[in-house]
């Protein structure tokens, strides 16, 4: 990943939680207060460290949500056996404590001089760094158009649902959901495959940029499927995590 190489320069740092903000039923998103937070880009990611009483410590990288010059935000997804993401999303209470360290990575980030258009693709929690850029899209008044591929179970694990869609973003919102649908839906219901990528992505030609985060296998059949449809590996940026990364 992006951003090892200054790992080592970067301390951990108190960061303090905030407001606690229930997305889905196994997701929340954390504010943190870091006093010396020097800022960060959109799509970049932090580690996380908790210290149980006994000294162990557990450490986790999670997607930044928020974007540049907001306070510092995470979005956590629960996963049954893991050893930092069942304490973020079910126990963490503004006031309590934990270790931050970043930010990391220069890769899978998008500054409002890059350019576009835009296509982001995103599988789960994968939209989280993605959510990053189109608010910060926002914030700078960029025209950049994008339009955001969104790949999740049901609606109900639709993660931003409230905000995504706003007409303020300006950015053609494509669901698909893959095990379950509400009633009249009428959207994608399946796996991103090769139709539905020729039916939603910006031509080739059109020299698009685009952001895949999500499940390695997610983002491996995204990006060959660009790939295949003409666009340069070097305009597919992709971010993935296995079953213990978000």
């Amino acid at each position: 990943m992006a951003g090892t190489a200054v790992r080592g320069r970067l301390t951990w740092q108190t960061a303090t939680v905030g407001r606690v903000t229930r997305e889905t039923a196994s997701t929340v998103t954390l504010s943190l207060s870091v006093p010396d937070w020097a800022g960060h880009r959109a799509g970049q990611h932090v580690d996380i460290r908790l210290t149980a009483d006994d000294g162990y410590q557990a450490e986790r990288a999670y997607s930044i949500a928020s974007a540049p010059g907001e306070p510092l935000a995470i979005t956590v997804e629960r996963l049954d056996d893991g050893e930092v993401s069942p304490y973020l999303t079910e126990e963490a209470r503004p006031g309590d404590q934990l270790e931050v360290r970043g930010p990391i990575g220069g890769y899978f980030v998008w500054e409002a001089e890059t350019g576009g258009p835009l296509l982001l693709a995103a599988g789960g929690s994968g939209v989280v760094p993605l959510r990053a850029i189109l608010r910060y899209r926002s914030l700078v008044g960029s025209s950049v158009p994008v339009r955001l591929l969104y790949s999740s179970r049901s609606w109900e694990d639709v993660i931003y649902s409230s905000e995504l869609d706003r007409p303020a973003y300006g950015v053609k919102v494509i669901h698909t959901l893959t095990r379950s649908q509400p009633p009249k839906w009428h959207g994608y219901a399946r796996r991103v495959d090769q139709q539905m990528l020729t039916e939603v992505a910006w031509p080739a030609a059109d020299r698009p940029l685009a952001y895949v985060c999500g499940p390695t296998s997610f983002v491996e059949s995204v990006a060959a499927g660009l790939v295949g449809l003409g666009y340069p590996a070097g305009r597919v940026k992709t971010e993935r995590f296995g079953a213990t990364g978000q």
